[in-house]
């Protein structure tokens, strides 16, 4: 659009010398043909065909000497083209530069002049908002990079954060069973005890009492470990852990889709599943690849280890089913009400667990 703005700006030059001629008919017809032949070349932008436009039309200047008028036009095309020798052939005029008054060519060098320096000045503007272009975009490309670090970075410190809470739960709840569960524990034997040697019919009932307090602090306290313990356990934290020590032979993968409310006994059955299906995988697998998938959908939850190796001497479901592991991670789904399947094949082992949620 510049361009064309540019264009019409030169064709006002070149209008003095086509109105400085003689005759009406032949400046319309010169200056119709120059249209042309420039708005063909800027159609043509950036192809020989433009080139090859330009020079038929400078050459035409040794034939129409009025359309050297329109030298200006040419040349700007020409710079554009960066051909500037393109508007050589309109040297031609000097055969019948007679048929051109002086003024005509004052003007026409002149407006020769002008497009030459206005030209110049519109390709440095053009390079200059080429680079700001590109400053602008590598800026915005910068931003945008650091925009996705600050985030990881932020995910990472909101992971680390996560982890080191609930290793801070599983700490409280470690000393809790440690010294205060084992102060009841001891409290409640020597009430036991003493209820024992008590031959004194007034602290029967006392003694009855303080051990059942005993007793239902005692079992609140185990439940109180027991929910703070399954809060501690971060599931996803633990899957990926395990994944990542596995061997640098196999290229292990984890795809972990569920919410954060997942019953502590899941928890538990779901690593010692994945632990003794991946300790299986690099011990008697010939693959190369192991994938671990957890997912929660709205009525049970989902479990699939599986690696692509084959075992020539254990290829069958039955023969597999005898392990011990294998008899474990069956007894961990039924203890939860949940349902597991092992499938061997030339293709490789699958371990499948669904859980119905309660």
């Amino acid at each position: 659009m510049n361009r064309l703005f540019d264009q019409c700006a030169i064709l006002l030059l070149c209008l003095p010398g086509f109105l400085l001629a003689g005759s009406l008919a032949m400046p319309v017809v010169a200056l119709l043909l120059a249209v042309l032949i420039t708005t063909a070349a800027q159609l043509l932008d950036g192809r020989k065909a433009a080139w090859a436009i330009l020079l038929v039309g400078c050459s035409l200047c040794g034939v129409l000497p009025l359309l050297f008028c329109a030298l200006p036009l040419f040349l700007y095309d020409a710079l554009c083209e960066h051909k500037w020798w393109l508007v050589l052939p309109a040297l031609t005029i000097a055969i019948n530069i007679s048929a051109l008054s002086t003024t005509q060519i004052l003007c026409i060098g002149t407006a020769a002049l002008a497009t030459f320096l206005w030209q110049q000045r519109t390709e440095r503007l053009e390079r200059s908002v080429e680079r700001l272009t590109q400053l602008r975009d590598g800026i915005t490309e910068e931003n945008l990079q650091l925009t996705a670090q600050n985030r990881k970075l932020f995910e990472v410190q909101d992971s680390e954060i996560h982890v080191a809470t609930l290793r801070e739960r599983n700490r409280i709840a470690r000393e809790i069973h440690d010294n205060v569960g084992h102060m009841l524990t001891r409290s409640i034997l020597q009430t036991g005890a003493m209820q024992v040697i008590n031959t004194q019919e007034a602290l029967r009932e006392p003694l009855d009492e303080l051990k059942n307090t005993l007793d239902g602090a005692m079992t609140s306290i185990r439940a109180s470990v027991h929910d703070l313990h399954d809060e501690s356990i971060d599931l996803q934290h633990v899957l990926r852990e395990m994944i990542s020590s596995v061997d640098a032979k196999f290229d292990a993968k984890l795809q972990y889709d569920a919410g954060e409310h997942i019953p502590g006994e899941l928890k538990l059955c779901v690593a010692g599943i994945v632990r003794e299906g991946i300790s299986n995988a690099v011990k008697h697998s010939n693959g190369d690849r192991i994938d671990v998938i957890f997912r929660e959908h709205p009525a049970f939850f989902q479990l699939l280890v599986e690696d692509n190796g084959s075992n020539p001497d254990d290829t069958s479901p039955e023969q597999s089913a005898r392990g011990i592991g294998l008899r474990n991670m069956r007894e961990r789904a039924e203890a939860i009400g949940g349902h597991i399947t092992f499938t061997a094949s030339a293709h490789g082992f699958r371990i499948f667990m669904t859980v119905p949620k309660k």
